[in-house]
């Protein structure tokens, strides 16, 4: 049961009440009606902008509308009583027997709690790290991993019918790099000194098995061979270990993609020339000169007439080139390739999580999209900022693996998924993020993801302690509430769960969850310590058995949605620490 979806229709039942007694004129739009908690909790349990929203439209004074709805929203059942606020605003207090019938409905969907059908199916595409396959996995790329995961199992939970996916950029001059910097590396398996790896390769010692699976594999066949002729095996078994690599880093961190796309595959079929041909045939590109760039100049940047697409027709900022001077298509023409390619695979949404610093890239992604699809695909760009890396306040050194930075293996290896990925989430994507080995491991309520998993485990030791008489069935039907604030401060967080899944899946916002876990052990944490000193708060009365099985009950409740919270993050619930 969501709480404020019910009382948006108690709320819609009233006003067509007052349409059909005259007072309100026919064919309001009711879109911009919303049920939200109030913002003090002392003001009401539920409050509602109707009257705000609908007075102009219903030629009617905010304050006199909110008087004639207050009027029939009190005559409900469920309602205590009502009070309108400031210009029109209306709250709503709830009698306590509505509570338990709440808590009731989260026993008995239990794991599914929470899981809404507002998606209504839509395919959402969620492409996610889609890193380079020339290295493992940085600690840059474990924020984005980790959002995008989280972001796809969040919409899932809403209704959304979501493919998880990896762009593999498996063609182009950086696996060529690649592919050389891992032939030094057979020629040192072979017996060379290479000495000092030169400027432009990969330096990493992650290189150094690649070169002895390339001896097991090819002996002695490339040792004095051309380029030429070495090249694009070497670079299928580079690409190949390097992308064994990034899943097993992944798979560290629970992260599975379902489908892993590859660049060179949409070249070696043809896509991207078919692609390019479509483009044309609509009228979407032409031949022009470009003028040379602000600031740093892209890679595939030439001064010289070329085709471009009219990026600029569809909200980019400047036209884009499809063909380099050579003949060979640009990296931006694979892109182009790539979203056709989601679209013609059904997707009406494409999520895109990438880095800060590919901030440009958001016009021409969706610009792609509206000259493939126009208005019936959504492109939709999550950028997540960096992630500075701390022990006791002091800056991290570099990973000696990697050579050049920390990987994300080194951070999951120390600390554990379970922390990296409620940490990484624990702030909004868009802001930085500080991580402190030493804070993130600390069992203390400063630590987010310890605060979070101890409430989850406090009330497995409650199951684990209870006498045996309370059964294994908790049962709400005699659980009244007690009236203390600490005790309604659950309740009312609890009943807030499945309107915190669709309004952070709607923004596409996973650290909501976070957060919304975060205040609920905090509640929990609260309650219970009162409990010590109010035996009346307890979960088991040892005196009345009923009374035990029905704050039981509530107790189920509450584990069911941090369960179900930290599922949607990833996170264990742990049932002991």
């Amino acid at each position: 049961m969501n709480l404020f979806a019910h009382f948006e229709q108690v709320v819609a039942e009233a006003l067509a009440a007052l349409t059909a007694e005259g007072a309100l004129p026919e064919g309001l739009d009711l879109s911009k009606v919303a049920v939200e908690p109030p913002r003090d909790a002392a003001h009401g349990d539920v409050a509602t902008n109707a009257a705000m929203v609908l007075a102009k439209p219903a030629r009617m004074a905010p304050r006199a509308l909110a008087e004639k709805l207050a009027a029939k929203l009190a005559a409900n059942p469920d309602v205590q009583s009502t009070d309108v606020a400031g210009p029109g605003f209306i709250n709503l207090t709830l009698k306590p027997e509505f509570w338990p019938k709440v808590l009731l409905a989260a026993l008995d969907l239990g794991d599914a709690y929470g899981r809404s059908t507002m998606g209504q199916g839509l395919k959402v595409n969620v492409e996610y790290v889609s890193a380079n396959p020339t290295g493992p996995l940085h600690v840059g790329h474990c924020r984005g991993a980790v959002f995008g995961d989280a972001l796809a199992s969040l919409l899932s939970e809403a209704g959304y019918d979501v493919t998880k996916e990896y762009y593999i950029n498996d063609a182009g001059a950086q696996v060529d790099i690649l592919a050389r910097s891992a032939y030094l590396r057979y020629r040192e398996a072979l017996g060379d000194k290479i000495g000092e790896i030169p400027a432009g390769l990969y330096p990493g010692e992650y290189l150094k098995p690649v070169g002895q699976a390339l001896v097991r594999e090819f002996g002695r066949k490339f040792y004095n061979a051309d380029e030429s002729v070495w090249l694009e095996p070497v670079r299928a078994t580079a690409i190949r270990m390097m992308m064994d690599l990034i899943r097993d880093d992944l798979a560290a961190l629970n992260i599975r993609h379902e489908l892993f796309a590859s660049e060179r595959a949409l070249h070696e079929s043809g896509a991207v020339a078919e692609t390019v041909e479509a483009l044309r045939q609509a009228g979407h590109v032409y031949r022009g000169r470009l003028p040379p760039p602000k600031g740093e100049v892209p890679e595939d940047w030439e001064d010289r007439e070329q085709l471009l697409f009219r990026a600029t027709e569809f909200g980019d900022d400047i036209d884009r080139p499809l063909v380099k001077s050579d003949g060979s298509y640009t990296y931006f023409a694979s892109d182009v390739a790539y979203s056709r390619d989601k679209i013609r695979r059904g997707f009406k949404e494409l999520i895109y999580v990438l880095g800060a610093d590919h901030g440009g890239y958001v016009k021409r992604l969706q610009a792609v999209a509206a000259a493939h699809a126009g208005d019936a695909v959504e492109v939709i760009v999550r950028l997540c900022q960096l992630v500075k890396l701390f022990r006791g306040g002091e800056p991290v050194r570099m990973s000696k693996r990697a050579g050049e930075f920390v990987t994300l293996r080194d951070v999951v290896d120390e600390v554990g998924p379970d922390v990296v990925r409620f940490i990484m989430l624990f702030r909004k994507n868009e802001a930085p993020l500080d991580f402190d080995f030493k804070k993130v491991t600390e069992a203390s309520k400063d630590n987010p993801v310890f605060y979070v998993q101890y409430a989850h485990a406090r009330i497995c030791s409650v199951f684990r302690h209870a006498p045996a008489e309370a059964g294994l069935t908790p049962d709400l039907a005699r659980f009244t509430l007690s009236g203390d604030p600490a005790e309604m401060a659950v309740v009312r967080r609890v009943c807030a769960w499945p309107r915190i899944v669709e309004s952070a899946a709607a923004a596409h916002e996973p650290h909501r969850v976070a957060f919304y876990l975060h205040d609920l052990a905090s509640d929990f944490h609260a309650l219970w310590n009162k409990g010590k000193e109010a035996p009346q708060l307890r979960f088991i009365v040892k005196a009345d058995v009923e009374t035990t099985i029905a704050r039981l009950a509530f107790l189920r409740a509450i584990r069911y949605v941090l369960a179900n919270g930290l599922r949607i993050l990833g996170v264990r619930p742990v049932d002991e620490m």
